[in-house]
């Protein structure tokens, strides 16, 4: 099996790397509703880089682009539709909108290890803080080239669908 992922360190971002323990805002269900003032809670999440690395080599960015990634097993406990494995092969084939299935750095042959990546959120947060979270992580991963370009797709095709009122009938 060809490796997803190769190890990198460094303040250097590109897409596909791969952020543990990141701070994100957490905000509460009555968040911006009760008055004026509100705080804003922070929590940990594991992340990789939505952004365009060009984007990010060339400082073109004010955030960074982020979406969560879990481990199969995390993603279960707070979606336990997925606890078959008939939902994951449907990830897995690019049929599950907003979900896009890659494997695990560590043992890449064992699809329970995979990692699932969720387009349907995404965290902004500044260059300066991902850089500076990045270098103190040390060594992280980085997707490789053809699974770089295979996720970015995925990225695209979720925010490109286009819901139509109606449609040509069937051929009969």
């Amino acid at each position: 099996m060809e490796p997803f992922w190769t190890k990198t360190e460094g303040n250097i971002l590109a897409q596909g790397d791969l952020l543990s323990g990141c701070h994100v805002p957490a905000f509460g269900e009555n968040f911006g509703i009760e008055g004026d003032e509100t705080e804003i809670a922070v929590r940990e999440a594991d992340l990789i880089v939505v952004t365009q690395s060009c984007d990010l080599h060339n400082d073109k960015v004010a955030l960074v682009a982020l979406c969560p990634i879990h481990t199969l097993d995390t993603f279960e406990q707070s979606n336990p539709t997925f606890k078959t494995r008939n939902r994951w092969e449907a990830v897995r084939k690019g049929q599950q909108p907003g979900l896009h299935l890659l494997a695990s750095p560590e043992t890449p042959e064992n699809n329970r290890a995979a990692l699932v990546v969720d387009f349907g959120e995404i965290h902004s947060l500044p260059p300066s803080y991902v850089k500076k979270h990045a270098v103190q992580l040390g060594p992280r991963w980085r997707l490789e080239s053809p699974f770089l370009e295979h996720f970015s797709q995925a990225l695209a095709r979720y925010f490109m669908r286009v819901g139509l009122p109606s449609s040509i009938p069937p051929f009969k």
